[in-house]
């Protein structure tokens, strides 16, 4: 990775070949003749089953525990397999690689806590949001240096490798400039379990991940993490879907309002989150010029 133009030095533990490689698929999908592509809802239905990616370490959303998968998103499934009238099979997978996956159509869709940005719409539109997802910094319970966003300049930071939460670091020097501070040094990681040991065991100063999974961890963890302000706009989590498959986005997007209807979304939100989303768009999610309403970053 580069260094970015003055935030520090970006240095990774994912190899770089990954990230030629997760460039190479994005364009594929745009590009690459009807062959490779993910299938129609009508192609679906016709093979009599939907293959759908779930992350396998992002609680609490989805994750594995004594080789079980639990979370949102497990529970999910499991309402999708009542309401399908297919069958559904799901496949756990590390969250490197799978929307590069999902893109070239390997897979249906990536039923986990993906994060609507600007360079996925390129390539997915979204299902309609099943929770919000605003930044925040993350430190140890101890860091007496770290009081606001203010005291995170020059600080070392861990983020997920590939994610949204690392494309909307710019967001945070911002916030930062503004203070006279600049982003310090960003280390990537293949998942957060990595990302809080290191923060633990202070080779890092901070980390930034969503609200939902900032509350989770300090709910179990509060003796070592403390969750400090937003990094961020606003944001949500929803499913990806390839451009131009418009029957699957609709049904999923029918699936979720079904969940909605039931009260089961709200149910699973609580069960899992610890609070609820009642002003949630309900609409699928087709270009950035129309997240940007939705969130109210305009």
């Amino acid at each position: 990775m580069k260094p970015s133009s003055d935030s520090g030095m970006v240095k990774t533990k994912v190899l770089k070949p990954f990230f030629v490689l997760l460039l190479a698929t994005f364009v594929m999908a745009i590009t690459a003749p009807p062959s490779v592509r993910a299938a129609s809802l009508a192609e679906i239905k016709k093979r009599g089953y939907m293959i759908v990616a779930t992350e396998d370490d992002y609680a609490p959303f989805e994750f594995i525990e004594a080789g079980k998968p639990k979370g949102f998103h497990h529970d999910v499934v499991a309402e999708l397999k009542k309401y399908a009238p297919f069958e559904i099979r799901q496949e756990i997978l590390p969250w490197t690689g799978l929307l590069a996956a999902v893109s070239t159509g390997k897979y249906d869709t990536a039923i986990t806590g993906s994060i609507v940005s600007q360079e996925r719409l390129v390539v997915f539109n979204f299902v309609a949001p099943i929770a919000e997802a605003t930044h925040y910094y993350i430190k140890r319970a101890n860091d007496d240096r770290i009081k606001s966003v203010a005291n995170l300049s020059g600080l070392a930071v861990g983020v997920q490798a590939g994610s949204v939460l690392l494309s909307r670091l710019p967001e945070l020097g911002a916030m930062l400039a503004k203070t006279g501070g600049k982003l310090g040094k960003v280390t990537e990681y293949a998942s957060y379990p990595e990302i809080y040991e290191d923060l633990a065991n202070r080779r890092l100063d901070y980390a930034v991940n969503s609200i939902i999974s900032a509350v989770a961890l300090v709910k179990q963890r509060g003796d070592k993490f403390a969750m400090g302000q937003p990094v961020s706009g606003s944001g949500f989590h929803a499913w990806p879907v390839p451009k131009g498959n418009d029957d699957l986005l609709n049904y999923l997007t029918e699936f979720v309002a079904h969940l909605r209807t039931s009260g089961k979304l709200v149910e699973l939100q609580q069960k899992w989150f610890g609070t609820t989303f009642p002003k949630l768009p309900t609409t699928t999610i087709l270009s950035f010029e129309q997240y940007k309403k939705l969130a109210g970053l305009e």
